[in-house]
């Protein structure tokens, strides 16, 4: 098992990351993305999702020193933004999980990092749980769990 995965962005980034599809500021006529510039790798994972108090946490361990150290390093960058889950199977979107009404933090660990969602308000706690409920069953089922930053993947995998 390879420990990256390459990654076709535009699948992530939805209908404004299609190639063709004009982005903001862009001349008409302009393709969107030259091709093969919609692609990057990021370090598959065992992902592990479970609810906590105030919400969920999300682990993510890799095989190798290698991957983690990849993986700690994009956190570190992207730390502050909105994170969000996406489930994917043969490539396409199932499921797609916006972490934007709660806090979350990214504690490093010695194989990967551990990703904490809270809210203090009771329905955003619900809705962080009813989403973790939802990705587990997406990737118990054999989706593919991609974690983003800022729109961005930082990681990948399945449980």
């Amino acid at each position: 098992m390879s420990s990256m995965m390459m990654f076709d962005r535009p699948t992530m980034m939805g209908a404004m990351g299609t190639p063709g599809a004009m982005q903001m500021g862009q001349m008409p006529g302009m393709p969107g993305m030259m091709p093969g510039m919609g692609m990057c790798m990021v370090p598959r994972c065992t992902l592990k999702m479970e609810k906590c108090a105030g919400g969920m946490k999300i682990t993510c361990a890799c095989d190798d020193e290698m991957s983690a150290a990849t993986l700690q390093n994009m956190c570190k960058m992207m730390a502050g933004g909105m994170c969000s889950l996406g489930c994917m199977m043969n490539g396409m979107m199932i499921c797609m999980c916006n972490m934007a009404m709660c806090k979350c933090e990214c504690a490093m660990t010695k194989d990967g990092v551990c990703i904490t969602c809270t809210s203090g308000d009771k329905a955003c706690c619900e809705m962080i749980q009813a989403c973790c409920d939802c990705m587990c069953a997406c990737m118990k089922a054999g989706c593919t769990c991609c974690v983003c930053f800022n729109n961005m993947p930082v990681c990948c995998g399945c449980c």
